[in-house]
């Protein structure tokens, strides 16, 4: 049974009463003050907790999605496929399995859509790093063999794990509905986490003589992805859209990759790197370095090209509101923005679950196919 599964979950919280019960039952016998009823008492109690808190940590971890996988939890690598597709220099995406999309019909991938998880190895930034493909309806069905697709590139927060794309934010259900009712047109969504050298934070920066995140993002993703699907390469057939610190990286990106993405999204993003222990040395003391990765410094001094960006936050319950109405002030022509702004909403999944489909509107609207 996988991590997320609720029969794990279940079973958890099931043990958890029925040790407290057992406590509350066997602890009158073991109130004697010999070695034997001591270590009963000290067993009793230890269990007890244990299992509290390990059902506390999967109702936790059911909601944010911390870890997706038992292999995320203990940190195990997994292996890659087979490589279906090869770009010249070298930049290669695997493809390592498939699963269904939680829509009706998930099955068939000409009515639901497919998912696909794959192995994206960067040759220009030399970066390896695993990611999930949403494939629409509309890419399995004969009608749309010729047919080419938009694309999102979607990220997800530090320190979270791809699968809360989709079982957490619903990516994939989310733009399956919104296609079928017509609000937006069907797109290829290519998820990952922005931590693509775990379990270091890069911020999605080049670190100098370290994990050259931009560039995998910016460069030899969109290229691994359009050589391997339906997908062109102009500016207008690739968004990027992300949540906190892959909110922070989408806009990033977009700003300054206009020659690869004409969309960018932050929802509940902050504006510059953060430099904690998590990061590390980010910048080696190059303050030119520091000073691109200020989102506000890159508007006021960088050229800012022809993009659409997208910024969340809410009036009350988001610590990045100040700083992202000065981003909206800042962002000038021949870039555009636009804002959705909460009345009310927290730094967590149901904001976030909230703002999803109104950006993915906004976001299809202004991507191309062709």
């Amino acid at each position: 049974m996988g991590l997320t599964s609720r029969k794990v979950l279940a079973l958890a919280v099931l043990l958890a009463v029925l040790l407290f019960v057992a406590t509350i039952w066997l602890w009158p016998r073991l109130s004697r003050r010999t070695a034997r009823a001591v270590l009963g008492r000290i067993g009793l109690m230890f269990a007890t907790q244990v299992a509290i808190f390990a059902a506390v940590g999967l109702v936790a971890n059911q909601y944010f999605l911390f870890y997706g996988t038992w292999g995320d939890l203990f940190g195990q690598e997994q292996e890659l496929g087979s490589v279906v597709g090869r770009a010249a220099d070298g930049t290669h995406m695997a493809v390592m399995d498939t699963q269904r999309t939680a829509v009706p019909g998930g099955g068939r991938p000409a009515t639901a859509g497919q998912i696909q998880k794959v192995a994206v190895a960067g040759a220009t930034s030399g970066i390896d790093s695993t990611a999930y493909v949403y494939l629409p309806p509309e890419y399995f069905q004969p009608q749309f063999a010729r047919q080419t697709f938009p694309a999102a590139v979607v990220l997800t927060g530090y320190p979270g794990v791809a699968e809360n794309l989709i079982k957490g934010l619903n990516y994939p259900s989310t733009a399956w509905r919104l296609a079928r009712r017509g609000a937006m047109q069907p797109m290829i969504l290519v998820m990952l986490r922005p931590t693509v050298a775990p379990p270091r934070d890069t911020e999605c920066v080049d670190v100098p003589g370290g994990p050259q995140t931009e560039t995998f993002l910016g460069k030899d993703l969109p290229r691994a992805v359009s050589k391997t699907y339906r997908v062109k390469t102009s500016p207008r057939n690739w968004g990027i859209i992300g949540n906190s610190t892959g909110g922070y990286c989408a806009l990033k990106i977009a700003m300054h990759h206009p020659e690869r993405y004409s969309v960018g999204a932050g929802l509940s993003a902050y504006y510059k790197a953060a430099e904690d222990p998590t990061t590390g040395d980010l910048f080696h003391g190059d303050q030119r370095l520091r000073n691109r990765a200020d989102l506000l410094w890159s508007l006021d001094h960088g050229r800012q090209g022809d993009s659409s960006l997208l910024v969340t936050s809410s009036r009350k319950g988001e610590r990045n509101l100040t700083s992202t109405e000065q981003f909206i002030q800042k962002v000038k022509a021949p870039s555009k923005v636009s804002s959705i702004i909460l009345k009310s909403g927290a730094h967590n999944f149901n904001t976030w679950r909230r703002e999803i489909p109104p950006a993915l509107e906004w976001m299809s609207s202004r991507l191309s196919a062709n």
